[in-house]
């Protein structure tokens, strides 16, 4: 073979090479594209969803307090606005009007002793008896708004009570002039892993003219929210109180058996919080931790006032020099020839107020809230906030059959790390959260457990969490994704009918 010849072959093969390496690049290309490609594409969906879905709604541990105070904002597909509470006068506060002529004859009574400001001494049977720790000194400062037995008011109460009649206090930074009125919870013990769970009062009697040698100090709010360890809830209204307590066990149950196919698909479950004493459903607080009026009275009587009664008799703290009255504070009155509505205590006295008051009145119907109605039953919303309830046949006629339009099944619900405040409550875990009533949210100021917002969409959206290590997925999240994807007319009609309730 000539140098020639040889020359041509090594061309040959050199060529061959280069389309040999050519096409191995080609393929070496495409093998990286398979990778990158999906990975791309995984991105996309990844900043889509971060777009459509609140910001809140991302997959993160629970969050404090103070960073979900201002709410994120709405997704795009949002443009619904909440026209504002209706206006006064409420449509709310005022008593069953089907009660005996003998029940209302009690009527100015038990709504004095539900307005009643409480100081620290005992002089009579029916005054005295605040702290030494206490949150408020009237039951209707607190359940002010819009008319007694409601909720927070536009202008927080706890201003005028925290140093009154000489009191040392300071005011907790959580507490705003504007902002509701929050109760405190420690989620551990401070300094520790101990679960608590308390409330921990943010006012003591210390310095007061009526409260000489008492001397204590308030919790130390600022460093258990430093730590993650505070958890606040907000004042709940009591209208129709009376009617909740006494719907039948068997009727929640059969109602949490309704409908079970379309729960299912909405990934809605729900269970009751049951009294670890009868079995029977318990069904006040934010947690239904309580069974009856009658143990809310004397709890809330003893927790946020600090008066010791015949249900709760003992002071919270017993630091010496601080219990300044004989306990319990309010009793029975066994006086000659009084007046019998003045017969029992204080706290039966706020338990027949809680339990009388009548349900609120809903607005006018208008063919936007009507289309808002059915909407709200569209989107699924109506699974968990039962429209209705029936009372059974009761000793006292005017609680008795009656059809209450309560939207709530009583039931507790996994809410996602977005609105879990780290307590357990009997059977209710550190996510789970009661249904909250909705009659009367119409003129309403502030929602959900901790008051985070006045704005109704933003609580509506604030329902929606992904689930993350510690809890999981919120049962409301594919309702608010039904909110989300109704057409602007209906997610307006549907915020329109909320705030008629």
């Amino acid at each position: 073979m000539s140098f020639r010849d040889t020359t041509k072959t090594k061309g040959k093969i050199m060529s061959l090479r280069g389309k040999t390496n050519q096409v191995q690049a080609q393929s070496n290309q495409w093998k990286m594209m398979r990778v990158i490609l999906p990975t791309a594409l995984l991105l996309v969906v990844c900043t889509a969803a971060t777009a459509h879905f609140p910001k809140g709604a991302k997959a993160t541990k629970a969050v404090s307090f103070a960073s979900v105070r201002t709410n994120a904002s709405l997704p795009p597909a949002v443009t619904a606005t909440d026209p504002g509470p209706r206006p006064l006068p409420a449509t709310a506060g005022s008593f069953l009007s089907t009660l005996s002529p003998n029940e209302q004859q009690i009527e100015p009574s038990i709504t004095t002793e539900f307005n009643r400001t409480h100081d620290v001494i005992v002089t009579s049977p029916t005054d005295g008896g605040l702290g030494p720790r206490f949150n408020e000194n009237s039951c209707a400062s607190c359940h002010a708004y819009p008319a007694v037995g409601g909720s927070s008011p536009p202008t927080n109460p706890l201003f005028s009570v925290y140093n009154y009649n000489g009191a040392t206090n300071t005011m907790p930074s959580f507490i705003t002039s504007t902002g509701p009125i929050l109760e405190a919870r420690f989620i551990n013990q401070p300094g520790t892993t101990i679960p608590d769970g308390n409330v921990h009062q943010l006012f003591t009697i210390k310095g007061r003219s009526d409260a000489a040698g008492c001397n204590i100090a308030q919790p130390d709010f600022v460093t258990a929210a430093a730590q993650g360890n505070l958890a606040l809830r907000q004042v709940p209204p009591t209208y129709g109180d009376g009617l909740i307590e006494v719907i039948r066990n068997r009727d929640i149950v059969n109602n949490m058996n309704s409908n079970l196919a379309q729960k299912a698909s909405l990934g809605i479950t729900g269970h009751p919080n049951y009294s670890g004493n009868d079995g029977s459903i318990q069904r006040f607080g934010w947690k239904a931790q309580v069974r009856s009026t009658l143990l809310m009275a004397g709890n809330q009587m003893n927790v946020e006032m600090g008066v010791t009664n015949e249900t709760f008799p003992n002071e919270i703290d017993q630091t010496p020099g601080c219990v300044l009255n004989p306990v319990p504070e309010t009793v029975t009155n066994f006086t000659p020839g009084i007046l019998t509505e003045m017969f029992p205590g204080d706290a039966e006295r706020a338990e027949h107020f809680i339990q009388w008051l009548a349900p609120p009145t809903p607005g006018h119907a208008s063919t936007s809230t009507k289309n808002g109605k059915l909407q709200f039953t569209n989107a699924g919303c109506v699974y968990c906030h039962t429209t209705s309830f029936t009372t059974p046949a009761t000793s006292r006629p005017a609680l008795g059959n009656i059809i209450i339009n309560l939207y709530s099944d009583i039931l507790v619900h996994h809410m996602g790390p977005g609105l879990a405040d780290g307590l357990p409550q009997g059977q209710a875990g550190p996510d789970e959260f009661r249904t909250a009533p909705l009659w009367g949210i119409g003129q309403r100021l502030f929602f959900l457990h901790d008051g985070r917002t006045s704005n109704i969409v933003t609580a509506i959206e604030d329902h929606f969490s992904l689930g993350n290590g510690s809890y999981p997925a919120s049962e409301a999240n594919q309702s608010v994704t039904n909110f989300n994807n109704l057409s602007p007319k209906n997610q307006q009609d549907l915020v329109n009918f909320l705030r008629s309730l």
